[in-house]
């Protein structure tokens, strides 16, 4: 099934060259290694990141392993091939869910861990949307986060996966994706109205500061928390300076 995914990807990949006028900006592949466990970050703006994220990846590092929220299982054809696949489905709840169903707190964080016990086995790539949903102005505002370019990091569930994995989880994938011109929609991709693409990748060693008990260790808790809003503000850093020069 893996082949079948990588060669499905390949494919998707010659398609968009072959038909679409589209620039790949590519930073940072030169870091990577195909037999090595990595747990991917990623700012998050449109259905495109995945496909530019599968482009840039396949084949440099082991197949990507998605977080999916559990809806998505009903999407035709797709939501099979990522169940066979053994994407990891994740049920969301609302903070005014928890509020009425109190039992319901650290669920989907349960739902994490369960998940990563089946990547102890073979070299895999999880894949977190830290933001936990695509950005939006209006989101924005929701979230009062004080990043041009980003919504608030969700820490719970990247500091998760670096504790269900610890012993075989040594690098992180800090990548950045930046749109020069506008977010596109799934559409304007498959139709060539994408000019072009960067991606950055940032490798990072896993520290034994980045493991801990984020549950039941505040202290922790707090350090994992700061680490993250810091790289968070690099990251935003970055997305306005290559947005602004637009190279």
């Amino acid at each position: 099934l893996i082949s079948i995914a990588t060669l499905w990807i390949m494919l998707n990949s010659l398609n968009s060259k072959l038909f679409c006028k589209l620039e790949w900006d590519i930073r940072g592949l030169e870091k990577l290694e195909k037999k090595e466990w990595y747990l991917i970050i990623s700012n998050h703006q449109s259905w495109v990141d995945i496909l530019a994220l599968q482009t840039t990846l396949n084949q440099k590092i082991p197949m990507l392993k998605f977080f999916l929220k559990k809806e998505l299982i009903w999407v035709p054809f797709l939501g099979v091939a990522w169940w066979a696949l053994d994407f990891p489905f994740m049920k969301r709840y609302s903070r005014k869910q928890i509020k009425n169903n109190p039992h319901l707190k650290g669920k989907d964080l349960e739902s994490t861990k369960k998940a990563c016990e089946k990547f102890k086995h073979t070299p895999v790539s999880i894949i977190n949307f830290v933001e936990g949903t695509r950005f939006t102005p209006k989101k924005k505002i929701n979230q009062n986060s004080h990043f041009r370019h980003l919504l608030n990091p969700k820490a719970g569930g990247v500091a998760f996966v670096l504790s269900s994995m610890g012993e075989y989880l040594h690098k992180i994938i800090d990548v950045t994706i930046v749109y020069p011109d506008k977010t596109p929609t799934f559409w304007d991709f498959i139709s060539g109205r994408v000019n072009k693409i960067i991606i950055d990748l940032d490798v990072i060693p896993v520290t034994d500061s980045l493991a801990g008990d984020y549950s039941n260790d505040n202290e922790y808790k707090n350090h994992f928390f700061s680490w993250l809003q810091a790289l968070w503000q690099k990251k935003d850093e970055k997305i306005n300076t290559l947005k602004a020069n637009k190279i």
